[in-house]
């Protein structure tokens, strides 16, 4: 099987795993939709209830606060988004993880040494990136192959960082933070003195330095990360879309004080090798 019909293959796996997570999706919120109608249903039983027996309650009902946490919360923020400016509502996290395997040697000799032009085409407009692929090379040949596959279609953007460190973490078609497209790899290009300047794009991982995998982070205001395990690896910076990035760092973090109060997510990533 040539490398071609390798990648059309995983490809076409990949697309099969979305069109089932689709479809879970999609009974999920019908599911929700039939709970919806039980409940009002139920409201309204209890109401005539209450009147047949001559009951009266002047108290206000509760509201519901948005600080509560747990899945019903999240189901209603997603469900109204506040959106910023220049944003379209995002669709639903595909949920799905990758069964994908790090780059051939091959594929990693094509962009090394050399720059590859990325664009990330989001619900807020597109973002452009420049790879550095003779700093970063299986770093960025993971990104391109990534980006062919389609892993990060409808992935959110599911975290944002306010305090000493300043990014929107993206990557996750899962959503939660703690999904990988199947393979790990080591840290290359990372500052020895911890920095890294606004306009950053690095691979996000977790306290294994052979964890890079699909999750990177967009640094919107200079930063100063920890070098204890290696730190995270540089692999390009942001040439077009910081402005995006600044209205969704804008608007804080949601209730769960963790992803972006204005949703973002990736509809659609290419890519382009220069020579």
């Amino acid at each position: 099987m040539t490398k071609e019909q390798e990648r059309a293959r995983a490809k076409r796996r990949y697309a099969r795993q979305q069109a089932a997570a689709s479809a879970r999706a999609v009974e999920r919120r019908r599911n929700g939709q039939v709970a919806v109608i039980v409940a009002v249903v139920l409201g309204i039983v209890g109401a005539f209830i209450l009147l047949s027996r001559e009951l009266r309650d002047d108290t206000p009902p509760a509201a519901t606060s948005s600080a509560s946490s747990g899945s019903s919360a999240s189901q209603t923020a997603s469900a109204t988004p506040s959106l910023a400016a220049g944003c379209t509502t995002p669709p639903a996290a595909p949920g799905t993880e990758g069964k994908l395997s790090l780059p051939e040697a091959g594929d990693i000799a094509a962009v090394t040494g050399k720059s590859v032009v990325a664009t990330i085409k989001t619900t807020c407009g597109p973002i452009e990136l420049t790879l550095d692929g003779a700093k970063a090379p299986t770093t960025v040949a993971s990104f391109v192959q990534l980006a062919q596959l389609g892993y990060w279609k409808e992935a959110p953007c599911h975290r944002l960082t306010r305090q000493g460190i300043f990014v929107l973490q993206c990557g996750d078609p899962t959503g939660t933070g703690s999904g990988n497209p199947g393979y790990g790899y080591g840290i290359e290009n990372a500052p020895a003195d911890g920095k890294y300047p606004r306009g950053t794009v690095a691979m996000a991982r977790t306290t294994d330095p052979q964890s890079n995998g699909g999750q990177y982070f967009i640094v919107y205001q200079d930063s100063e990360l920890p070098t204890d395990g290696g730190g995270y690896s540089i692999f390009g910076t942001v040439t077009s879309g910081m402005d995006i990035v600044d209205r969704i760092a804008a608007g804080g973090v949601g209730a769960d004080r963790v992803a972006p109060k204005f949703p973002i997510s990736t509809l659609v990533v290419t890519t382009e090798t220069k020579d």
